[in-house]
């Protein structure tokens, strides 16, 4: 099967200082990939690179086609973006916001169709925040705000969805909701991909891609030794991972060193 996006990346540079060394990465379609790592790894650089965000000495192909090959809007159509800490539109209301995502699908200053208009009450009934539709995003609290960008995201119906610190500002419960979209997502076919710092959340994807010093260190299923070890070895071995109701689970050690749990038997 084709992957969803297909990475061949020599460097990337930003402002003239190398950020991203050799990278070759595959997406499987249809499923998820989260992206973890310490600060300053290039996650998020990696990211909008796969996006066609970031200029690279490389190639990145989406569904098999060199992504600079796309046209715009058909490239917008098949990949949906969701930036961390996006600014601007403040005085635009929440709704207006979500059917930004529709515009790759309308005809220049074309009014929004019914179709457009239901995809958006899906997106805002997702992610929890068609209440607040005629607020303003200024308005919001930082959660809310997310709640909404996301749901421009999802608006736009693409086949690839790239998510960057999608789950900055929500609390735990809304965590668990932007789970259970991402599982639907994934069940309905669409291919996940995203930057996190929750460890825990990011062990529930269907692959793991864990990088240190600009560079992917391993790839691989969350529940794999390999991908345990990898962790264990970007983050100083100040972590354990531990097995709780059939689920991995990464834990600090304590301050004196000790895990904060017995260790599983592996």
């Amino acid at each position: 099967m084709t992957p969803a996006l297909d990475a061949t990346i020599r460097s990337v540079s930003l402002q003239g200082c190398p950020v991203l060394g050799a990278i070759g990465l595959q997406l499987r379609a249809g499923a998820w990939t989260a992206i973890v790592g310490p600060n300053g790894a290039g996650k998020s650089t990696l990211l909008r690179t796969l996006a066609g965000l970031q200029a690279c000495d490389g190639e990145v192909r989406l569904h098999g086609r060199p992504i600079l090959q796309w046209p715009a809007k058909a490239r917008s159509r098949e990949l949906a973006w969701l930036g961390q800490n996006e600014s601007g539109a403040d005085d635009l209301r929440a709704h207006d916001v979500v059917m930004l995502g529709r515009l790759p699908h309308q005809a220049w200053l074309a009014a929004p169709s019914a179709g457009d208009r239901a995809a958006v009450e899906q997106a805002m009934r997702r992610t929890q925040c068609w209440a607040w539709r005629e607020r303003t995003l200024g308005s919001l609290s930082g959660g809310e705000r997310q709640r909404v960008l996301l749901a421009r995201a999802l608006a736009v119906q693409a086949p690839v969805l790239l998510m960057d610190e999608p789950l900055a500002h929500l609390d735990p419960p809304h965590q668990a909701d932007w789970l259970d979209v991402v599982h639907a997502l994934v069940a309905g076919g669409v291919t996940v991909a995203s930057v996190l710092h929750e460890l825990n959340v990011a062990l529930q994807a269907d692959a793991l891609v864990v990088m240190a010093q600009g560079r992917v260190v391993h790839h691989g299923a969350p529940d794999d030794r390999a991908t345990h070890a990898a962790l264990q070895r970007v983050f100083e071995h100040r972590l354990r991972l531990h097995s709780l109701d059939g689920q991995w689970i990464a834990l600090p050690h304590t301050a004196h060193g000790a895990p904060m749990l017995s260790e599983t038997t592996r």
